[in-house]
């Protein structure tokens, strides 16, 4: 697993090594300093002339100590301090004393001199208020400044917990962070500023934060291969699962077929899509392997006996916001005895009534992307953007359901697990349909007997691959939603 936490969760395990376990922070601070000197190095820098900007406060004291470990090597290195003077900690204060000794150039300003290397060793985790001032003045001519860029744990100005900007941020190449990475080195709008991300191990003591619910962490493929439902050599078809896929309204067959192929592509053994007459042939000609079931007007008793033949239902791509929708949706949500994934159009329905979520007979999976969450939230996208980790909890706790909140940086949150943020995927996966793939995707291992949380993260993260694998292939500007479900057998046939 990849542990993400915020600030103050680092925070808790830095006191705790330090007064607990018993390891001085200036042990923890020379370790931190020595493994990014390490880093740098095996990154092949230029060091001819480099530049570290501290603060006056522990990050500052890391950036004295990775000075003064440069010059010890024989690399030109000058020290330029931003913090205030009466600020200073007790540990900067004693890295600064020792910088001295090694008589290290120091800087009065930044002007009329270029560096080969600029480390930032300003803030680093815990910045709550904006930058302003001389910081900012500080940030921003650094900023204009050549010379490849470097950040001691967390590119100043960047807030820890949610990545946003505070004001300026500082743009580096390369940041080295320590023990774990950062909710806001990998959440937008601060993971660009971060650069290429490594993480340092100092020995801070983690068991006690990871053993705790209220983190956030992803997959590493070790992970995935692990959990991924397993084929066995004695099965049927049954043995994988009957998925419903009530999909597609007038002219939207293409969600309908996206999902399908989706859901067969991961694995699922029978594929039923319930959809509008119109679709028929075209979903016949295209998919002959799904069976093909079709509706014009409502019918209680044709919906209810497909509840009763599945294992797992998806909903809701392409369905519409008719009245016949609406009844479906309804229907579905209140009287399925099995786990449902509920997306797109059906979200929409639901936004109207939330109430119906708490009927649910089973689990619900429910795949909102932002603009969708808003709706189901009836909050303002600024609002949702500024703290969706902190909306998206309240939601889970409120409802039973597990929710899916499709972003950059996809976050799986159920009241009863941890916070799974994807980490898997990139811009090609901005196109139409890429939602329908993920419903099939998620319904599809979900059929196969995962649990529904590991159904939705398993989903996330193969969804991710399957993008990443595509654009490798045709660029993130050319991939289509087909191509990533196209890829999706180049993952699983690594497991």
């Amino acid at each position: 697993m990849k542990y993400i936490l915020t600030g103050k969760q680092m925070q808790k395990a830095d006191r705790y090594t330090i007064e607990q376990i018993g390891i001085p922070s200036m042990v923890l601070m020379e370790r931190a300093a020595l493994r990014t000197v390490e880093i740098l190095e095996a990154e092949q820098v230029d060091f001819k002339n480099v530049l570290v900007v501290c603060g006056s406060g522990n990050n500052g004291g890391d950036g004295y100590a990775i000075a003064r470990l440069l010059h010890i090597k024989g690399y030109q290195v000058s020290i330029y301090f931003v913090g205030e003077e009466m600020k200073r900690s007790k540990e900067n204060l004693q890295q600064k004393q020792i910088a001295d000794y090694y008589n290290i150039s120091v800087k009065q300003n930044l002007e009329g001199e270029e560096y080969s290397v600029i480390i930032d060793a300003i803030f680093g985790v815990g910045l709550s208020r904006s930058v302003e001032g001389r910081y900012y003045n500080v940030i921003e001519q650094l900023n204009r400044m050549n010379g490849y860029k470097m950040s001691v744990d967390m590119p100043s100005g960047i807030q820890d917990e949610t990545g946003a900007v505070l004001g300026i941020a500082f743009r580096a190449d390369l940041t080295v962070t320590f023990a774990f990475a950062k909710r806001g080195q990998v959440m937008e709008p601060g993971h660009p500023y971060v650069g290429k991300l490594c993480i340092a191990d100092i020995g801070i003591y983690s068991d006690a934060i990871t053993e705790k619910t209220d983190i956030t962490y992803s997959y590493e493929f070790e992970d995935f291969q692990e959990k991924f439902p397993k084929r066995l050599p004695n099965s049927h078809k049954g043995s994988y699962g009957k998925l419903l896929l009530i999909v597609g309204n007038k002219g939207m067959s293409g969600a309908a077929l996206l999902c399908a192929k989706a859901a067969y592509a991961v694995g699922t053994g029978l594929v039923q899509i319930y959809t509008h007459e119109e679709n028929r042939v075209i979903l016949q000609e295209t998919l002959p392997e799904a069976i093909v079931t079709t509706y014009t007007e409502y019918d209680h008793q044709q919906v209810e006996a497909l509840l009763q033949w599945a294992n797992v239902i998806g909903i809701g791509c392409g369905l519409g916001m008719s009245n016949l929708a609406e009844q479906i949706v309804s229907h579905v949500i209140q009287y399925a005895e099995v786990p449902c994934v509920v997306d797109a159009d059906a979200l929409n329905l639901i936004a109207k009534d939330k109430s119906v979520l708490k009927q649910a007979k089973q689990p619900l999976i429910l795949t909102p992307h932002m603009k969708e969450m808003t709706r189901l939230l009836a909050c303002r996208m600024e609002e949702l953007q500024a703290n969706k980790i902190a909306y998206l909890q309240t939601f889970t706790k409120e409802y039973p359901v597990i929710c899916v909140l499709k972003d950059a940086r996809t976050i799986v949150g159920w009241k009863e697990a941890p916070l799974f943020m994807n980490l898997t995927g990139n811009s090609a996966l901005a196109k139409g349909g890429s939602g329908d793939v993920l419903t099939g995707v998620i319904s599809g291992i979900l059929a196969q007997k995962a649990s529904p949380y590991e159904a939705a993260c398993l989903g996330v993260y193969l969804h991710g691959l399957a993008g990443d694998c595509a654009a490798e292939r045709k660029g993130q500007y050319s991939v289509l939603s087909g191509d990533v479900v196209d890829h999706i057998s180049e993952i699983l046939r690594q497991i």
